[in-house]
Protein backbone atom coordinates (compact mmCIF):
# COMPACT_ATOMS: atom_id res chain seq x y z
CA UNK A 1 0.00 0.00 0.00
CA UNK A 2 1.36 3.23 -0.98
CA UNK A 3 2.27 5.59 1.68
CA UNK A 4 0.39 8.60 2.86
CA UNK A 5 2.15 9.71 6.03
CA UNK A 6 1.61 13.42 7.06
CA UNK A 7 3.23 14.89 10.34
CA UNK A 8 3.07 18.14 11.91
CA UNK A 9 6.91 17.95 13.12
CA UNK A 10 10.50 17.89 12.04
CA UNK A 11 11.61 15.69 9.41
CA UNK A 12 15.29 14.82 9.20
CA UNK A 13 16.77 12.76 6.33
CA UNK A 14 19.92 10.75 5.76
CA UNK A 15 21.74 13.78 4.61
CA UNK A 16 20.63 15.72 7.86
CA UNK A 17 17.98 18.16 5.56
CA UNK A 18 15.34 19.68 7.95
CA UNK A 19 11.90 20.07 5.72
CA UNK A 20 8.12 20.51 6.59
CA UNK A 21 5.47 18.18 6.10
CA UNK A 22 1.78 18.69 6.22
CA UNK A 23 -1.63 17.14 7.29
CA UNK A 24 -1.33 15.85 10.75
CA UNK A 25 -5.13 14.68 11.78
CA UNK A 26 -6.59 17.35 13.77
CA UNK A 27 -5.79 16.94 17.68
CA UNK A 28 -4.26 13.52 17.15
CA UNK A 29 -0.57 13.05 17.99
CA UNK A 30 1.45 11.79 15.33
CA UNK A 31 2.70 8.67 17.35
CA UNK A 32 -1.00 7.85 17.93
CA UNK A 33 -1.65 8.71 13.71
CA UNK A 34 1.63 6.59 12.56
CA UNK A 35 0.47 3.87 14.67
CA UNK A 36 -3.17 3.87 13.65
CA UNK A 37 -2.15 3.71 9.89
CA UNK A 38 0.00 1.30 10.76
CA UNK A 39 -2.65 -0.82 11.40
CA UNK A 40 -4.33 -0.12 8.53
CA UNK A 41 -1.24 -1.56 6.57
CA UNK A 42 -0.03 1.91 5.83
CA UNK A 43 3.21 2.74 7.07
CA UNK A 44 6.40 5.20 6.69
CA UNK A 45 8.63 5.28 3.77
CA UNK A 46 11.53 3.19 4.03
CA UNK A 47 13.93 6.15 4.17
CA UNK A 48 16.56 5.96 6.37
CA UNK A 49 14.49 9.57 7.81
CA UNK A 50 13.37 10.42 11.12
CA UNK A 51 11.43 12.72 12.86
CA UNK A 52 10.72 14.93 15.92
CA UNK A 53 7.84 15.00 17.77
CA UNK A 54 6.75 16.17 21.16
CA UNK A 55 6.72 13.88 23.81
CA UNK A 56 2.62 12.69 24.30
CA UNK A 57 2.88 12.52 28.58
CA UNK A 58 4.84 14.50 29.95
CA UNK A 59 8.37 13.42 31.61
CA UNK A 60 8.38 10.54 29.58
CA UNK A 61 10.08 10.82 25.95
CA UNK A 62 11.14 8.03 23.65
CA UNK A 63 11.87 6.27 20.08
CA UNK A 64 9.37 4.64 17.79
CA UNK A 65 11.37 2.59 15.19
CA UNK A 66 9.56 1.40 12.28
CA UNK A 67 10.70 -0.37 8.95
CA UNK A 68 13.47 2.38 7.90
CA UNK A 69 12.01 5.57 9.67
CA UNK A 70 11.79 6.48 13.43
CA UNK A 71 10.57 8.94 15.52
CA UNK A 72 11.92 10.56 18.26
CA UNK A 73 9.62 11.98 20.70
CA UNK A 74 11.70 14.08 23.13
CA UNK A 75 11.38 17.64 25.19
CA UNK A 76 11.66 21.24 23.83
CA UNK A 77 15.00 21.41 26.32
CA UNK A 78 17.06 19.12 23.57
CA UNK A 79 18.02 21.45 20.41
CA UNK A 80 17.72 19.83 17.02
CA UNK A 81 21.56 20.59 16.56
CA UNK A 82 21.67 17.93 19.44
CA UNK A 83 19.89 15.19 18.47
CA UNK A 84 21.32 15.45 14.88
CA UNK A 85 24.77 15.09 16.59
CA UNK A 86 24.00 12.11 18.19
CA UNK A 87 23.51 10.38 14.33
CA UNK A 88 19.70 9.07 14.56
CA UNK A 89 18.57 7.72 11.36
CA UNK A 90 15.48 5.30 10.52
CA UNK A 91 17.91 1.57 10.12
CA UNK A 92 18.68 1.63 13.91
CA UNK A 93 20.44 4.50 14.72
CA UNK A 94 17.08 6.01 16.05
CA UNK A 95 17.40 3.35 18.94
CA UNK A 96 21.12 3.26 19.53
CA UNK A 97 21.99 3.11 23.38
CA UNK A 98 24.41 5.32 23.01
CA UNK A 99 21.74 8.23 21.92
CA UNK A 100 19.24 7.01 23.96
CA UNK A 101 21.53 6.85 27.04
CA UNK A 102 22.71 10.63 26.16
CA UNK A 103 19.18 11.87 25.77
CA UNK A 104 17.75 9.77 29.39
CA UNK A 105 21.03 11.41 31.36
CA UNK A 106 20.70 9.88 34.53
CA UNK A 107 16.92 8.59 34.51
CA UNK A 108 15.59 5.46 34.38
CA UNK A 109 15.10 3.93 30.96
CA UNK A 110 12.88 0.77 29.71
CA UNK A 111 13.65 -2.24 28.07
CA UNK A 112 13.52 -2.01 24.16
CA UNK A 113 9.70 -3.43 23.26
CA UNK A 114 7.99 -4.60 20.30
CA UNK A 115 4.94 -2.43 19.59
CA UNK A 116 1.50 -4.53 18.44
CA UNK A 117 -1.53 -3.34 17.68
CA UNK A 118 -4.71 -4.90 17.17
CA UNK A 119 -8.68 -3.45 16.80
CA UNK A 120 -11.33 -3.74 20.20
CA UNK A 121 -13.60 -6.26 19.85
CA UNK A 122 -16.09 -4.32 21.97
CA UNK A 123 -19.51 -6.04 22.98
CA UNK A 124 -20.19 -7.37 26.69
CA UNK A 125 -16.81 -7.23 28.68
CA UNK A 126 -15.45 -10.37 29.81
CA UNK A 127 -13.62 -8.68 32.58
CA UNK A 128 -14.57 -6.48 35.55
CA UNK A 129 -12.82 -3.43 37.20
CA UNK A 130 -10.35 -4.91 39.91
CA UNK A 131 -9.09 -2.10 41.87
CA UNK A 132 -7.22 -4.56 44.30
CA UNK A 133 -5.21 -5.16 42.18
CA UNK A 134 -4.15 -1.82 41.82
CA UNK A 135 -0.47 -2.46 43.76
CA UNK A 136 0.37 -5.54 41.35
CA UNK A 137 4.33 -4.30 40.09
CA UNK A 138 2.69 -4.24 36.08
CA UNK A 139 0.41 -1.74 37.63
CA UNK A 140 2.66 0.00 39.24
CA UNK A 141 4.90 -0.34 35.78
CA UNK A 142 1.86 0.93 33.75
CA UNK A 143 1.31 3.95 35.69
CA UNK A 144 4.53 4.92 35.86
CA UNK A 145 4.27 5.79 32.14
CA UNK A 146 1.01 5.58 30.80
CA UNK A 147 -2.14 8.03 31.77
CA UNK A 148 -5.45 7.03 32.94
CA UNK A 149 -4.50 3.00 34.48
CA UNK A 150 -7.64 1.03 34.80
CA UNK A 151 -7.35 -2.18 36.15
CA UNK A 152 -9.30 -5.66 35.66
CA UNK A 153 -9.65 -8.95 35.74
CA UNK A 154 -12.20 -12.39 36.13
CA UNK A 155 -14.66 -11.82 38.97
CA UNK A 156 -13.31 -14.57 41.19
CA UNK A 157 -11.72 -12.82 44.24
CA UNK A 158 -8.62 -15.49 44.52
CA UNK A 159 -7.65 -14.93 40.99
CA UNK A 160 -5.10 -12.62 40.28
CA UNK A 161 -4.80 -12.30 36.58
CA UNK A 162 -4.24 -8.46 35.50
CA UNK A 163 -5.00 -6.33 32.44
CA UNK A 164 -4.30 -3.12 33.00
CA UNK A 165 -5.83 -0.71 30.22
CA UNK A 166 -4.35 2.58 29.87
CA UNK A 167 -3.97 6.04 27.64
CA UNK A 168 -0.82 5.06 26.27
CA UNK A 169 1.57 5.18 23.45
CA UNK A 170 0.51 8.19 21.37
CA UNK A 171 -2.58 8.72 23.60
CA UNK A 172 -3.70 5.22 22.19
CA UNK A 173 -5.35 2.76 24.22
CA UNK A 174 -2.61 0.05 25.53
CA UNK A 175 -3.00 -2.92 27.25
CA UNK A 176 -0.86 -4.81 28.96
CA UNK A 177 -1.39 -8.25 31.14
CA UNK A 178 0.24 -10.74 33.59
CA UNK A 179 -2.08 -14.45 34.51
CA UNK A 180 -2.24 -15.59 37.70
CA UNK A 181 0.26 -18.72 37.44
CA UNK A 182 -1.78 -20.69 40.04
CA UNK A 183 -5.01 -20.52 37.17
CA UNK A 184 -5.01 -22.52 34.27
CA UNK A 185 -5.75 -19.42 32.28
CA UNK A 186 -4.45 -19.61 28.47
CA UNK A 187 -2.63 -16.26 27.52
CA UNK A 188 -4.33 -15.61 24.22
CA UNK A 189 -8.03 -16.27 25.76
CA UNK A 190 -6.95 -13.25 28.46
CA UNK A 191 -5.79 -11.04 25.50
CA UNK A 192 -8.96 -11.85 23.63
CA UNK A 193 -10.63 -11.29 26.64
CA UNK A 194 -8.84 -7.82 27.10
CA UNK A 195 -9.90 -6.71 23.61
CA UNK A 196 -13.51 -6.54 24.73
CA UNK A 197 -13.09 -3.47 26.75
CA UNK A 198 -12.19 -1.67 23.51
CA UNK A 199 -14.74 -0.37 21.64
CA UNK A 200 -14.97 -2.67 17.88
CA UNK A 201 -12.67 -1.50 15.73
CA UNK A 202 -10.83 1.51 18.11
CA UNK A 203 -6.79 0.98 17.37
CA UNK A 204 -5.20 -0.58 20.52
CA UNK A 205 -1.75 -0.80 21.18
CA UNK A 206 0.51 -3.39 23.11
CA UNK A 207 4.13 -3.59 24.16
CA UNK A 208 6.00 -6.63 24.77
CA UNK A 209 9.62 -7.24 25.54
CA UNK A 210 10.89 -9.57 22.63
CA UNK A 211 12.71 -12.25 25.31
CA UNK A 212 9.24 -12.77 27.16
CA UNK A 213 8.11 -15.34 24.04
CA UNK A 214 5.39 -16.64 25.98
CA UNK A 215 3.56 -12.70 25.85
CA UNK A 216 4.03 -12.55 22.57
CA UNK A 217 2.81 -15.42 21.34
CA UNK A 218 -0.18 -14.59 23.38
CA UNK A 219 -0.94 -11.41 21.56
CA UNK A 220 -0.04 -12.58 18.31
CA UNK A 221 -2.38 -15.60 18.72
CA UNK A 222 -5.38 -13.53 19.42
CA UNK A 223 -4.95 -11.55 16.36
CA UNK A 224 -2.03 -8.78 17.30
CA UNK A 225 0.22 -7.76 14.69
CA UNK A 226 3.52 -6.40 15.09
CA UNK A 227 4.05 -3.34 13.89
CA UNK A 228 7.50 -1.10 15.40
CA UNK A 229 9.36 -1.01 18.44
CA UNK A 230 9.16 1.40 20.99
CA UNK A 231 11.91 2.54 24.10
CA UNK A 232 10.89 4.90 26.80
CA UNK A 233 12.47 6.72 29.16
CA UNK A 234 12.25 9.76 32.12
CA UNK A 235 15.11 11.79 31.48
CA UNK A 236 16.88 13.73 33.89
CA UNK A 237 19.24 15.90 32.23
Amino acid sequence: MASTYPSACQQVDPDERRCDVAGLMDGVHPIAEVLSKAAGGDFPAVDGGWQRVAPWRPGVEGVVAFTGHAFLAVDDDVSDGTLVSLSPDGFGGASNPRLVSRLAGTGWIDALDIILVARGAGGEPTLVPRSDLRNHPRAEHATSVRSDVTTFGYAAPDDHTLVTLSTGLGGLPEVGLETDPAKDHVGADVVRDALTLIPEGEVVVAACAPGNARALRAFLSAGFEPVASVQLWRPER
